[in-house]
């Protein structure tokens, strides 16, 4: 059973996973991708569905059977999981320190029956698809009062963390709100408690205003450079109107959100030469009401995705003060990108 562990410090929490339990000799040199390593043997690839856990979910024919070909999109519950779903979360304290059952879910999204194609390379309508499976997903698990958030990911390329090369998007419902997103949730809601607006609608009309952070726009969403970027050409993408939860897209929204992911990974693709990179969707934690939980979350919270390509590595200045050093001034970065045909 994976184990959940209070850093006492810093508030932040730990998931020890026992089911992942690796040596010292285990952590080697990461490289990336060979032909020959692309070409065999995938879980993931049609035809393939009795290798994989049982489907949660799919998007499929209807004249199929479930775990069986004939799929779009196939969610399965991950073989080697960060937390389970079953039994309680058994809460302990030892002197400073908490724990509790590493209890959660630990889902795969396997985006596409072909074992090659990328994200960026799927038409429009299959993106939607995935899109659609996502909001699926997240609105299922926000039914279990044990999980306080759920954070949809993907891990591009093997130094990104991706363990296949199959494309593949990853879903993890925790039982306690990470420490990351509280940060953003309160620094939200302080700046709502003194404007009495949303901070992320602020910057999409500021942005919109200077136009010198944006990357591209259509009707319902904004990709931009953000002004503090992490990392050289982080891109975050928003929706130009408040909404604090991303599976309460409609039809509309959903197919303006899939063609700006597109189009922008796209210029990535095309600017880095293929990158490996990570995105997270940050939205609004599962909202169960109870004593000293705030009731403006819905108007303060805006939520949006974060793309980092993997181009820098963290030394020992990034990982002792919390400090990040971008090499790319994000005006040059979202320039650059701006100007990439497709």
């Amino acid at each position: 059973m994976p184990q959940l562990r209070k850093d006492p410090v810093t508030g932040r929490w730990i998931i020890i996973s026992t089911e992942r339990q690796l040596r010292p000799t285990d952590f080697r040199e990461i490289k990336e991708d060979s032909e020959e390593d692309n070409n065999k043997f995938c879980p993931f690839d049609e035809g393939n569905e009795d290798k994989t856990p049982p489907e949660i979910y799919a998007v499929r024919n209807p004249q199929t059977l479930p775990n069986t070909p004939g799929w779009d999109v196939r969610v399965v519950s991950n073989k080697y999981p960060a937390l389970r779903i079953e039994g309680p979360l058994g809460k302990k304290g030892i002197g400073p320190f908490d724990s509790m059952n590493g209890i959660g879910a630990h889902e795969i999204v396997i985006e596409t029956p072909s074992h090659k194609d990328q994200m960026e390379d799927y038409p429009a309508e299959h993106l939607v698809k995935v899109i659609s499976t996502y909001q699926e997903r997240s609105l299922d698990l926000k039914k279990d009062s044990r999980f306080k958030y759920a954070v949809i990911f993907k891990n591009f390329g093997k130094e990104a963390g991706a363990s296949l090369h199959h494309s593949h998007s990853q879903i993890i419902a925790t039982p306690v709100t990470p420490k990351r997103v509280k940060e953003e949730l309160a620094g939200s809601r302080e700046y709502y408690e003194y404007k009495e607006r949303c901070i992320f609608c602020d910057i999409i009309d500021t942005e919109t205003e200077k136009q010198e952070r944006i990357i591209t726009t259509n009707q319902d969403f904004i990709a931009i450079a953000p002004f503090a970027s992490m990392t050289p050409f982080e891109i975050w993408i928003l929706p130009l109107n408040h909404n604090p939860d991303f599976d309460k897209m409609n039809d509309k929204e959903r197919k303006n959100f899939a063609d700006i992911l597109r189009l922008v990974l796209k210029k990535l693709s095309i600017a880095l030469k293929k990158p490996p990179y990570n995105f997270a969707f940050h939205s609004s934690p599962n909202r169960f009401l109870r004593p000293g939980y705030w009731q403006t979350i819905d108007k303060d919270y805006h939520w949006h995705l974060e793309i980092i390509p993997r181009v820098t590595n963290l030394g020992g200045f990034e990982w002792g003060t919390g400090f990040y050093i971008n090499p790319t001034m994000p005006e040059d970065a979202a320039k650059f990108l701006r100007e990439i045909n497709v």
